[in-house]
């Protein structure tokens, strides 16, 4: 769950800057030619700022990024205007954006007592592209580097809807989406628009929506900016802007998933008891989706005591839906409190009040009788299958992103599993996945391990012992004999009754094609 802390921290509250005019597209063309021409890109600010101070942004911290733009390079100007929010002297911008047209629509405003300088309304941020495109993600002043930076902290008012740049759960989120061709996609709860704009890549239609009417005019701004198609954006909670009669092939949402004693923070709290917005959500969804359509979600979720946590998921899939769940952090009441009111920069304020809000959100727990909280992805799939599966699982282990590809997989080997008995397995012919790898864990001198672990070193990267026999089977799949032959070659080599080795072997083989060790071949 990220979360960082801003530098500064005024002392009366900071309202929200005006937007630029979101009308202007014309201007936006004009400032992205301009932005590429001086190179402020992800790749351009990575030469810049070298590794240290780029990394740095990331954890709020300026001071290297600042000290690396003391220059007066097209490019160092606009990391200072865009992505530092330092006021630049009004001759410096002149020759590096086209300057009147940005103070008319109001990207830029003047600065400084004397007029003299020019500072930016928004962040600004490069963002690379999974196909190489240069984006740029529009945000609140101070909401890009970093991600929230301590909204409290700043003195923006609990209540102000201020929107947030990229953040690790967005780019989480991002790579772990199914990207196939689609006909029409629902970003629900858009942000700054980074789903959307991902989303833009593959679907004919993108539909975008926020409670936040100032969230849909910065997503706006971050399509044009982007150079992306504009999307339809439409204002309300949850499902409320979608019609009765639209359905989508893709859904994804980066919903605000805190659980919290209120309302506080609109940019993360979702407002309902709980776990409950993520629950109706999930539940909801189900009815949105066309066959074969998948909605994504991070999400936070209740370790209730007496409950089983898994089992509390299950409770949300919608009918008609497959669904792969992964619990990829927990943390108790404690540290979960702890790490949001450092978020918004709560842990600045006085002790007393620091205390009281403290209290606040354990007293919350405690009338739930919450014992910890769950962070996670939740995938649905629309099926028309007779007993949809549902997967719920804890993986706290290192993945490699983008997992999209991976998602979209683990659902087509439930395809081939429930299509498939066990004597359709033993017909069929695999392969072996790309970089698994062996290892035998045991005595040093021994005869024989005491263990065999098949590993992946790609996707979930999962790891999972095996017996003799499976290790065999797993090495020799190639797809050009069937299962059933395989096995009749290890039975006779390690002395066995093939008759039995064919009744005990395709459990272990459905769970290799499960976890995505095994691949039904063609």
């Amino acid at each position: 769950m990220p979360s960082a802390v801003y530098p500064t921290s005024p002392a009366s509250p900071v309202p929200l800057a005006p937007l630029p005019a979101g009308d202007r597209a014309d201007v936006a063309a004009r400032l992205r030619d301009a932005l590429l021409a001086a190179s402020f890109t992800a790749d351009g600010l990575l030469e810049l700022l070298d590794a240290p101070a780029y990394a740095a942004l990331a954890r709020s911290e300026t001071v290297p990024a600042l000290r690396a733009t003391r220059g007066d390079t097209p490019l160092e100007t606009l990391v200072r205007l865009f992505l530092l929010q330092q006021p630049v002297p009004h001759a410096r911008v002149e020759g590096v954006l086209p300057l009147a047209e940005c103070l008319e629509s109001g990207w830029l405003v003047p600065a400084g007592d004397a007029g003299t300088d020019v500072a930016a309304t928004v962040d600004v941020r490069p963002y690379g592209g999974p196909g190489g495109e240069d984006w740029f993600i529009v945000s609140d002043l101070g909401c890009a580097v970093g991600g929230a930076g301590g909204i409290g902290g700043r003195g923006l008012q609990a209540d102000t809807a201020v929107v947030l740049g990229v953040g690790g759960a967005s780019t989480t989120l991002a790579g772990i989406t199914v990207r196939t061709p689609v006909a029409a996609a629902l970003d629900l709860g858009t942000g700054s628009g980074i789903q959307a704009l991902h989303a833009a890549r593959h679907a004919t239609r993108v539909t975008a929506t926020d409670l936040n009417p100032r969230a849909l005019h910065i997503t706006a701004l971050t399509l044009a900016l982007s150079g992306a198609p504009a999307a339809d954006l439409r204002e309300g909670s949850l499902f409320e802007p979608v019609r009765d009669d639209e359905t989508y092939d893709l859904i994804v949402s980066n919903p605000p998933f805190v659980i919290s004693p209120g309302a506080r923070l609109t940019y993360r709290d979702g407002g309902m008891g709980g776990d409950d917005l993520c629950r109706t959500l999930v539940q909801q969804a189900g009815e949105r989706l066309r066959e074969g359509g998948f909605a994504q979600f991070l999400a936070n979720w209740q370790h209730v005591e007496g409950e089983d946590w898994q089992d509390r998921l299950r409770s949300w899939v919608p009918r008609d839906c497959d669904a792969w769940i992964v619990q990829r952090e927990t943390q108790d009441v404690t540290q979960y409190a702890e790490l949001w009111l450092r978020d918004a920069g709560d842990h600045r304020s006085d002790p007393a009040e620091y205390r009281a809000l403290y209290d606040a959100w354990l007293d919350e727990f405690e009338a739930r009788k919450v014992k910890a909280v769950g962070f996670g992805w939740i995938t649905l799939r629309r099926t028309a299958a007779a007993v949809p599966s549902i997967t719920v699982e804890e993986w706290p282990h290192p993945v490699e992103q983008p997992l999209g590809d991976t998602v979209r997989a683990h659902f087509e080997r439930l395809d081939y599993l429930r299509a498939n008995d066990d004597a359709a397995l033993l017909a069929g012919r695999f392969e072996l996945a790309a970089e698994i790898v062996q290892e035998q864990v045991g005595l040093p001198g021994a005869e024989d391990p005491e263990h065999v672990v098949l590993r992946q070193h790609r996707g979930m990267r999962r790891a999972t012992k095996v017996d003799t026999v499976g290790a065999g089977f797993a090495g020799v799949c190639d797809g050009t004999l069937t299962a059933g032959r395989i096995l009749d070659a290890i039975a006779q080599l390690v002395g066995e009754d093939p008759v039995l080795l064919r009744d005990r072997t395709p459990a272990q083989i459905r769970l290799l094609v499960e976890q995505g060790f095994l691949e039904p071949a063609g």
